[in-house]
């Protein structure tokens, strides 16, 4: 017989005074008071899941570490890196292709949605790389958002702080008919301090930390802008803290941007003090996309293996491939510092300038890179087989979730 399982603590509420900053209709002049949601403090709360769900996360669990395990010391992890940087950025409705990704590199603005998908890479590898070296803290979720939103137009000056303002989720131009009253600002620095000191422990199940401390950061909501890019950073931070990756970071947004409308309704369920299912979806988000991963990487694998049996065989052509096996895209200042440190070990001959215009030209004449860029200095490329796997690999998990709906509705 199996024992009851404390509840989780739901969200209590408080109302404050609220007057708009800007003159508005009526429904603005009249909004005096705002009803906020306080998360409750989890820094020693407790969970434990049953049989059928622990299993699950053990399930989970084990597909991320194959994914760990897997594509060697790193070029398979970053090509995910990215797509999952892409994911979450959907997620907030931000699209954009890897062609116009590829141009924000080299720093062509012409879509803003692209150069939020660089940003959240940026921040992604920020935070990760700090919870790897053990500084899962404030300081380093701080540099992740200033990363984020660094050159925003709107919020840049925001980034990296905590916000000192009132914000709401949905709801129009006043928060009384907001969908989510995160807590007042004046909660927020205690209510993360709470949320540090949860992420400190080492006795609830990785998976299950990682889906917590994310709705618990939703909840909170402590920045202006861009919590829920920076909220989903932390799933792969966590998992990273607790050493259930090495060089992996789970593409889970790919599986999250395909059922976005559930996502959603998880966040707001936990406010009500409803974990077990959030947690269970997101153990199947990190297992299905975990698997779905490992087939990339098995497909990527076979794309490089053409590539160096033919056109990147040897010399600055080989040089360039291998980066392309890192990446879908490369930057001009990328494949010169490539070909630069070859001359330098005396693996290929030639100045610089000319010898990566050869050898590009050669590549895009092959298929093997395809231009994106227009202009003489600081032009960057695509490699389309790369790209079109990761296309795929999207593709495979929004029919998988899909697939899954579809058994569940029947």
């Amino acid at each position: 017989m199996s024992r009851p399982r404390p509840p989780w603590p739901a969200h209590t509420t408080v109302v404050r005074p609220w007057r708009s900053a800007v003159r508005g209709d009526r429904d603005v002049r009249t909004t005096s008071t705002v009803t906020a949601s306080v998360p409750p403090r989890i820094a020693d709360a407790c969970w434990a899941p049953d049989d059928a769900t622990a299993a699950l996360l053990d399930r989970s669990l084990g597909a991320l570490r194959a994914l760990d395990d897997a594509g060697g010391p790193g070029p398979l992890h970053r090509l995910l890196a990215r797509t999952e940087a892409v994911a979450t950025s959907r997620i907030e409705h931000e699209d954009a292709t890897t062609e116009d990704v590829a141009r924000a590199m080299v720093g062509v603005r012409a879509n803003t949605s692209a150069s939020a998908m660089v940003q959240a890479g940026d921040a992604l590898e920020r935070l990760v790389r700090a919870a790897g070296a053990g500084h899962l803290d404030e300081a380093a979720l701080r540099d992740a958002h200033r990363g984020l939103l660094r050159g925003d137009p709107v919020d840049g000056s925001h980034a990296g702080r905590y916000r000192s303002v009132q914000n709401w989720i949905g709801g129009g131009r006043t928060p009384r008919d907001a969908d989510h009253v995160p807590p007042p600002p004046e909660l927020v620095p205690s209510l993360m301090a709470d949320l540090f000191a949860f992420l400190e422990r080492d006795d609830l199940h990785p998976v299950a930390q990682a889906a917590i401390a994310h709705a618990q950061f939703e909840s909170i909501h402590p920045f202006t802008d861009g919590n829920g890019r920076t909220g989903r950073a932390l799933v792969a931070a966590v998992l990273r803290r607790r050493g259930a990756t090495r060089r992996a970071s789970p593409p889970v947004s790919s599986v999250l941007v395909a059922e976005r409308g559930r996502y959603s309704r998880h966040l707001t369920q936990y406010r009500d003090g409803h974990v077990d299912e959030w947690v269970r979806d997101v153990a199947i988000a990190v297992g299905a996309s975990s698997d779905e991963a490992l087939i990339t990487g098995l497909l990527l694998d076979e794309v490089a293996q053409d590539r160096a049996a033919t056109t990147c065989a040897s010399g600055p052509h080989a040089v360039l491939g291998r980066a392309l096996e890192q990446d879908a895209v490369l930057t001009e200042d990328h494949a010169e510092d490539l070909l630069r440190r070859s001359i330098a070990q005396g693996v290929v001959r030639g100045p610089v300038e000319p010898l990566l215009e050869t050898t590009v030209t050669d590549l895009c004449r092959a298929g093997v890179l395809r231009p994106v860029t227009a202009r003489r200095r600081r032009r960057a490329w695509i490699a389309p087989a790369v790209a079109a796997e990761l296309d795929a690999f999207t593709e495979r998990v929004r029919a998988g979730v899909e697939a899954r709906a579809h058994r569940v509705a029947s």
